[in-house]
């Protein structure tokens, strides 16, 4: 297959090259930081002259290791000898880089695979590195990539005030429908941080493009995100980790199935079935989680089916089938008590949806159609000011 958008990287290496040539730089990347023929990015710069003195690792690690949620200890030397540092240990502090560790450097270049979703961390660690080197004197250097569910749809309302947290730094829909670039210019156009930061473009990427279009391989950029289909259903099934219920990590279809043990999968898949939920359909399964909840348990529930990706709305999808488990299975449902990202003091549920009235509103039994017009002006707003930021 023939890429048809020359990504972020391949520009700077192409076109930009003074950017990291005879410089002492640091990377932050993960395994899907590679061109479109596989090179990944710590080669492809030290072949063009940078000096890579220092190596990052965001959530999940610079391998991609990790588990979702796992601190990450980096050893003393990454790849190649250079010293490695984790952007993902056990405190929130932890999630920036550390004044030291970039003193000497020149140049900070980051170059991570977003899905599309607020929730997913990479580009909240791409906005703390900003904030770093704004007081450091360091440039940030972002190579953009495609947004896998493209730049024109979006869904869920930006948070509220009090509901900003790792998995949404800045006040963005769930579904945002920008770049991780066009994110962190945002950030440094609020912060007047905009000095300190370059953004490495795309060429030949449109908004209307699934990543399916780009003809660009598809590396999963964290263990339990293994294809786009995946990503397509992420903005709604993420939901499930402020439950007790599993999202399947531990299976193939993580995000696609989920469930719990005891549950009556015909019945929920009947419930869903009666939703208006344009493009999803639901199909009772049964799977077996290999580790995080229910891990080595049989679990009955059912598996997502998109059947019409363009028509399809991930975050009302995912609110409804809360509700449903909720509604259909109340004896094995239950929210998510323990600390999330590092936040105690609010819900899980909150976090993810960027308010308390969505989980309320579930815990009343209010359908999730009716539910959904509770964000829709906030959309509106925000489509308003979503072209100021668009680079493409």
């Amino acid at each position: 297959m023939t890429a048809n958008v020359l990504l972020g990287l391949e520009n700077l290496l192409a076109n930009h090259v003074h950017l990291i040539a005879n410089r002492n730089i640091g990377i932050v990347a993960h395994p899907a930081s590679v061109t479109s023929n596989f090179v990944h990015i710590l080669p492809a710069l030290l072949q063009k002259g940078a000096r890579v003195t220092a190596l990052f690792g965001p959530e999940h690690g610079f391998g991609g290791e990790a588990q979702d949620m796992e601190p990450v200890s980096a050893p003393a030397d990454g790849p190649m000898g250079i010293p490695l540092y984790s952007l993902y240990g056990s405190s929130e502090q932890s999630l920036s880089p550390s004044p030291d560790a970039i003193k000497d450097l020149e140049a900070l270049v980051i170059d991570v695979m977003d899905v599309g979703a607020r929730y997913y961390t990479f580009v909240w660690t791409a906005v703390l590195c900003l904030q770093v080197c704004a007081r450091t004197g360091t440039q940030l250097i972002v190579l953009d990539r495609p947004n896998p569910l493209g730049g024109t749809a979006i869904e869920g309302a930006p948070q509220l005030d009090g509901f900003l947290s790792f998995v949404g730094l800045r006040k963005v829909p769930v579904r945002h429908g920008l770049t991780v670039g066009e994110i962190v210019q945002m950030v440094a156009e609020e912060d007047g941080t905009a000095d300190a930061l370059t953004v490495v473009p795309m060429k030949g990427w449109h908004r209307d493009m699934y990543y399916d279009d780009t003809g660009l391989p598809w590396i999963a950029p964290s263990p339990n995100m293994p294809t786009l289909n995946t990503a397509i259903v992420y903005p709604g099934g993420c939901l499930l980790e402020a439950t007790w219920c599993s999202e399947a990590r531990g299976t193939t279809l993580p995000f696609e199935l989920f469930g719990a043990p005891g549950i009556d999968a015909e019945k929920l898949c009947a419930h869903l079935e009666t939703q208006p939920l344009p493009g999803a359909r639901f199909r009772p399964v049964s799977f077996k989680p290999m580790f995080q909840k229910h891990a080595g348990q049989i679990c009955t529930g059912a598996q997502l089916h998109v059947i019409d990706r363009q028509r399809f709305r991930p975050f009302l999808t995912g609110v409804a089938i809360i509700s449903a488990l909720n509604t259909v299975a109340p004896h094995a449902f239950a929210w998510r008590t323990d600390p999330y990202e590092f936040v105690t003091d609010v819900p899980a549920m909150d976090l993810l949806c960027g308010n308390a009235d969505i989980r309320l509103a579930i815990e009343q039994g209010i359908p999730a159609a009716e539910i959904a017009q509770s964000w829709k002006e906030a959309e509106n707003r925000f489509l308003e000011r979503k072209p100021h930021f668009h680079l493409y």
